[in-house]
């Protein structure tokens, strides 16, 4: 295996493209791969990650991690006992729904707070605009487009190349992390833009060796051969972790609730039941969304104390 020595005392600098409890897959700057372990017993790299390797393996293709690099930004989840990351070093989260089924706003919502909190930028793709159920889901998301969120349609099935045209330009040169329930098209908009998706999970599931660890649950998709734009799918939509947020913080990662927040009587109103409140005042007047206002409601609740 060729070197990629770096200025860190000669460790090498690699990518993390895929990992599975204490086994990553590492991705050398000319593009081999290999399974590294952490040092030590604390396992805290994620997708994303770069980091700081050397090899352990006579073979050259078993490594340990010695460190990570300083993140630029970091993406958690939750599931009923903790909160995790799961993704860093991200340029834009592409949030994935579809006319049909019906999507849930309120994991949409929370996916953009995600992103708003770790500072990344976020568009939201809707998928199967060829079908009738497209007039409807296009209003749930005016909102949205209102509040600047990028939203962009397409027929991921229907139109390929169309699709093709309108995505590339918005991915190019970037690492994109693409959430999306079930049915909302992700297989489809990988399988369209990483033709060789399936050669590189198989890289993955022989480099993890899926015969004795499960099956990894975050993966890098390069989309080209000069490895400059990638896609990240993490399944578990709805497990998108909040809980690191700050509740006092909230309005300020909803775009439509933070201006009005500022004409607030008080600095710490919750903007539930105190008075001289601008959120409350401009829900009445029409100007903030009754779905919107009901979702940070119910994050709020779930970020305060008295309900972890």
């Amino acid at each position: 295996m060729s070197k990629a020595v770096g200025p860190d005392g000669g460790l090498d600098l690699g990518l993390v493209v895929a990992g599975h409890g204490r086994h990553y897959v590492v991705e050398t700057p000319d593009g081999e791969r290999l399974i590294c372990h952490p040092r030590g017993k604390k396992s805290d790299a994620v997708v994303g990650d770069r980091v700081r390797w050397m090899v352990t393996s006579a073979g050259g293709d078993e490594g340990v991690i010695e460190h990570v690099e300083p993140r630029r930004n970091l993406l958690f989840r939750q599931d009923e006992w903790r909160t995790k990351a799961f993704a860093a070093n991200l340029d834009q989260i592409l949030v994935m729904v579809a006319s049909d089924p019906v999507f849930s706003e309120s994991q949409l919502a929370r996916a953009l707070v995600a992103a708003e909190s770790a500072g990344i930028d976020a568009r939201v793709l809707l998928n199967k605009a060829d079908l009738p159920q497209i007039v409807a889901a296009r209003e749930r998301l005016k909102p949205y487009a209102e509040m600047g969120y990028g939203v962009v349609e397409v027929a991921l099935k229907a139109r390929k190349d169309e699709a093709r045209t309108v995505l590339e330009p918005l991915l190019a040169g970037k690492a994109t992390l693409v959430l999306g329930p079930s049915g909302a098209g992700k297989s489809t908009l990988i399988n369209l833009l990483a033709p060789h998706a399936k050669a590189q999970v198989g890289e993955i599931s022989q480099a993890l060796n899926s015969g004795r660890h499960t099956t990894t649950t975050t993966q890098w998709y390069w989309l080209d051969g000069e490895r400059t734009t990638a896609l990240i799918d993490s399944p578990g939509f709805q497990e998108f972790g909040l809980r690191q947020i700050d509740a006092q913080q909230l309005p300020g990662l909803m775009p439509d609730l933070r201006e009005h927040a500022k004409q607030c009587r008080f600095y710490n109103c919750t903007h539930r039941q105190e008075p001289g409140c601008g959120v409350r005042a401009a829900l009445e007047r029409g100007e903030i969304n009754a779905s919107r206002y009901r979702i940070y409601g119910e994050v709020l609740a779930e970020l305060t104390p008295a309900h972890r």
